[in-house]
């Protein structure tokens, strides 16, 4: 049988994991947005609500909730049969951010070419240029094959993951 859930620790938990993602340059509201969306049962919170539990304001979680959608790790979608809102995050999230960084490599990468050429041979820019090049297409490389592997591993994972379900489907039989 699976285990209860305890919301205090979830909460408690989920705070210091958005506190952690500002620890590392997210602005702090986006953060804590994120976890509360990630850690909350279904995966989907109003603003109402990410206000309530952030103990945050209306405005404060605007901001955050715009900053998860630009970087494509949340979604909006409009509550059946209601006007509001609902911010969802995919399990996937962080894979399809990934995939779009990659593309934003990608592009980078051809505006930098053009830079390369017109720096000039063997001056301190080309330098500069040509490497920071060679390491967005390293990256973009690289992204690709992390892809095919996540792809593979997740189709793992699900598939650990409904063997569970179904074994605790038939526990409780």
């Amino acid at each position: 049988m699976s285990a209860q859930r305890d919301e205090e620790a979830v909460r408690r938990y989920a705070e210091q994991f958005g506190n952690l993602l500002a620890d590392t340059g997210w602005p702090r509201m986006a953060g804590r947005v994120f976890a509360a969306i990630l850690t909350s049962v279904d995966g989907r919170l109003t603003s109402a609500e990410l206000s309530e539990q952030l103990q945050a304001s209306p405005a404060a979680v605007s901001g955050a909730v715009n900053y998860l959608l630009q970087l494509q790790l949340a979604s909006r979608e409009r509550e059946p049969g209601s006007r509001r809102d609902v911010y969802v995050i995919q399990g996937d999230s962080w894979y399809q951010t990934m995939m779009t960084e990659n593309q934003a490599l990608t592009r980078w990468s051809t505006s930098l070419r053009q830079v390369l050429d017109a720096s000039g041979e063997g001056t301190p820019a080309h330098h500069r240029v040509r490497i920071t090049l060679a390491f967005f297409e390293f990256l973009t490389g690289e992204v690709k094959g992390l892809s095919d592997r996540w792809v593979l591993r997740r189709a793992e994972l699900d598939a650990e993951l409904a063997a569970e379900l179904a074994a605790e489907l038939a526990e409780e039989k």
